[in-house]
């Protein structure tokens, strides 16, 4: 017997707000790190401030009156762009910033140059001068567990990615609330998991649990075909209430 998805929503319906705030600071560290946030927004129908499939039941049209749409937020991204060719020392720049941000900054760039290392330059086609590096996504928990966050962050790498020459992450679980994840084995589950995801997009392990992904593979724009090809499946899927 068919059951409905267990996502709470159709997922043809969200959508994405990529935002950079410029705070107008003429500083080597604001030349040389931008941070990008990306909301990650569901539409949906509110019938007389009521959602859900249950309260727009009984609309007699598309166009009801009563009904209104809204945004809701059901996740977010951080990327930041590291210009490594302007500013300050970009290695140096990225410790200040974050430990997680030093961590990629460590395996990837020389300290005494801010350029990547010459082993990473080796691996990379020269289509660029920046890292991006994606640093941070996050779903509600009702949207994890469909490989919607691969959907998603491949088409924020997409947007941000023109000028880089690499892209950057360092999978793992951000979400530390779920008491679940006590479990050695379970963690190590989940973050096998989450790295699986962004595999799918191209990024391979390079060192230290830092994976690379080139903007110059061919791959990358089929394996966004594919991901879309997934949200489009699972919009109908949702649509129809099979699994």
């Amino acid at each position: 017997m068919s059951t409905r998805p267990q996502l709470p929503g159709d997922p043809s319906d969200l959508h994405l707000r990529i935002s950079y705030d410029d705070d107008l600071w003429d500083t080597p560290q604001a030349d040389t790190l931008e941070r990008w946030n990306v909301a990650v927004l569901h539409r949906r129908r509110v019938h007389d401030g009521v959602q859900g499939a249950a309260a727009t039941s009984s609309c007699a049209t598309g166009e009801c009156s009563s009904c209104t749409v809204e945004d809701a937020t059901v996740g977010s991204m951080t990327f930041y762009r590291v210009h490594l060719d302007r500013g300050r020392n970009a290695y140096w720049a990225m410790e200040e910033e974050s430990e997680e941000l030093y961590e990629t900054g460590q395996v990837l760039l020389d300290p005494e140059t801010g350029s990547f290392t010459s082993e990473v330059s080796e691996l990379l086609e020269y289509v660029g001068s920046g890292l991006l590096v994606m640093d941070r996504v996050t779903l509600d928990p009702a949207w994890r567990g469909h490989g919607l966050a691969a959907v998603l962050g491949s088409e924020v790498i997409h947007r941000l990615m023109p000028g880089c020459r690499a892209v950057a992450c360092a999978p793992g679980v951000t979400d530390l609330s779920s008491q679940r994840l006590t479990d050695l084995a379970e963690w190590d589950r989940v973050n096998a998991k989450i790295a699986q995801g962004w595999e799918s997009l191209g990024f391979r392990l390079y060192r230290d649990n830092i994976y690379l992904l080139s903007p110059a593979s061919q791959d990358l724009e089929e394996q966004r075909g594919a991901l879309r090809g997934r949200l489009t499946e699972l919009g109908a899927s949702w649509r129809t209430g099979t699994s």
